[in-house]
């Protein structure tokens, strides 16, 4: 769950501690309800338009999971993935392996990508990390980057609004994450941060950020308790 935008919640000192960079590889599957499948969703919705040789920009790249994902499913692509953290890319350098050789890794924001045009892009797990002025113009870059009617995928925290929707919400996450083997206290711990660390926003406003960037039919694809997942095109 690294990040690419600027402006980044307090989270982001956990993507240059060496331990946690170390592990990182085993959080998301454990952390993310269905993980794994919200990845080969995303691939499959990327491929719905993108060619076989595609260019894919990848923001918030760092760990390398969305990469190798993405390279497995379709070989025949080739990445430009963005994330501010050294560290996080040297690792997804490592989770690629021989695919290695298809993505090139960009250190910085998402002014930082290069200019494209891409066939599609995705930014998993990243836009919570910033605020909503700073979401809107990560959006609105990422579109200008892409080729008229190609794909973004999009996946992070969303939880609907109303007074009593987020503390039940951030209990069930919490619950999650006690099921998926994390010691009680962490789990009580990692909601505290998530609650308290991080902008979440109702899937609503979500939608019309991706829309007020230009993007059309967001569609809503991936559901795992506290996390949301859309694409909408170019």
């Amino acid at each position: 769950m690294t990040s690419a935008g600027r402006q980044m919640i307090d989270f982001r000192s956990a993507f240059a501690d060496p331990q946690m960079v170390a592990t990182y590889t085993d959080g998301p599957p454990r952390f993310v309800p269905g993980y794994n499948s919200m990845l080969s969703m995303a691939a499959i919705l990327l491929a719905e338009r993108a060619r076989e040789d595609a260019r894919i920009l990848v923001l918030g790249a760092g760990g390398g999971l969305e990469l190798k994902a993405f390279a497995t499913a379709q070989p025949r692509w080739t990445f430009d993935g963005v994330d501010p953290s050294a560290a996080m890319l040297d690792l997804a350098k490592q989770t690629l392996g021989p695919a290695a050789s298809h993505a090139r890794l960009h250190q910085g924001y998402i002014e930082d990508a290069p200019e494209g045009p891409f066939d599609g892009a995705t930014c998993l797990l990243t836009l919570h990390f910033v605020d909503v002025e700073e979401r809107r113009r990560m959006a609105s870059e990422i579109h200008r980057r892409l080729k008229p009617g190609a794909p973004f995928v999009a996946a992070h925290f969303s939880i609907p609004d109303g007074d009593d929707e987020r503390p039940l919400w951030l209990s069930r996450y919490s619950a999650f994450l006690a099921a998926s083997g994390v010691e009680p206290d962490k789990a009580a711990a990692a909601r505290k941060a998530v609650d308290g660390q991080l902008s979440i926003l109702a899937p609503e406003r979500d939608e019309m950020i991706l829309r007020d960037a230009g993007f059309s039919k967001p569609t809503l694809f991936y559901t795992g308790f506290t996390f949301r997942g859309w694409v909408a095109y170019a």
